[in-house]
């Protein structure tokens, strides 16, 4: 239902930075963000309905539940944005997890369009959100929540809106906070996981304002725009890596993905 209102955002974006002389898209990146952006519709539209399913065999199992007041919608939410600022934290420092994530970071453009590269197996997250699913909050409870968390993230991604009041940049994340976090900048590396709370990483120190231009994309560039190899080319390499060295298994799952592309980038 959104995707008409996002579509139409995007064509108002790219107006504006032609009429300001910025050049915020690129045709062939468009392109692999819109077919990634539809394939994950489609795979959103099998999946939902079971994620729905578990939350509600969660609801019905536990002895306990969240009653469905207003203060029940605030409790999910804040539960929720922060499982999700530690899912997508741990999406960013080991690599199985990176392989679920490293598309949406694989453009070196940064506009509306770059909020549709989601991964089309980024549902294997589903496990961080267990506990939520155990708080056994009501089921339209959590799924509006949980469709309002990701809507939300549409926005932020664009250049054409600068730092917003003080208030608003302290607590909520903002584009020129997510700017910071789809850097390659090294002072901008690994900060800001924040969903639509920043007070998540100004608690944990993982927060850094934005001083200077950001420069997008991962620090091993992708360097194509074939979507099918832009969603599944950091599983290759893992599973390369594993066929190479299977007595490490592990470590290679597990490792650090920044630290494993810059060693690569040495080679």
């Amino acid at each position: 239902m959104a995707a008409p209102f996002m579509f139409a955002l995007v064509g108002l974006e790219y107006y504006l930075s032609i009429k300001q002389q910025k050049k915020l898209y690129h045709g062939k990146d468009f392109l692999a963000s819109s077919v990634i952006g539809f394939g994950n519709l489609f795979v959103n539209a099998l999946t939902k309905v079971g994620i729905f399913y578990i939350v509600v065999i969660c609801y019905n199992l536990t002895p306990w539940s969240v009653p469905h007041t207003w203060w029940s919608y605030l409790l999910c939410f804040l539960s929720l944005d922060f499982v999700r600022y530690w899912s997508h934290r741990i999406s960013h420092v080991q690599r199985f997890w990176w392989s679920t994530h490293v598309v949406h970071h694989s453009s070196t453009y940064y506009n509306f369009s770059t909020s549709f590269r989601l991964s089309w197996v980024q549902h294997l997250k589903l496990v961080f959100f267990l506990p939520i699913f155990m708080l056994s909050f009501d089921p339209m409870v959590f799924i509006i929540i949980h469709q309002l968390e990701i809507l939300y993230q549409f926005w932020i991604h664009t250049e054409l809106i600068g730092k917003l009041p003080k208030l608003i940049e302290y607590i909520f994340v903002t584009p020129s906070h997510h700017r910071v976090h789809h850097a390659v900048n090294d002072n901008y590396i690994d900060k800001n996981y924040g969903s639509t709370l920043i007070i998540w990483d100004r608690i944990f120190g993982t927060f850094q304002e934005e001083k200077e231009q950001a420069i997008y994309g991962i620090t091993n560039p992708v360097n194509s725009f074939n979507p099918v190899y832009l969603v599944f080319h950091a599983w290759g390499d893992l599973l390369m890596d594993i066929k190479k060295r299977p007595n490490m298994i592990w470590k290679i799952l597990f490792e650090s993905p920044t630290a494993w592309e810059r060693g690569r980038n040495k080679k």
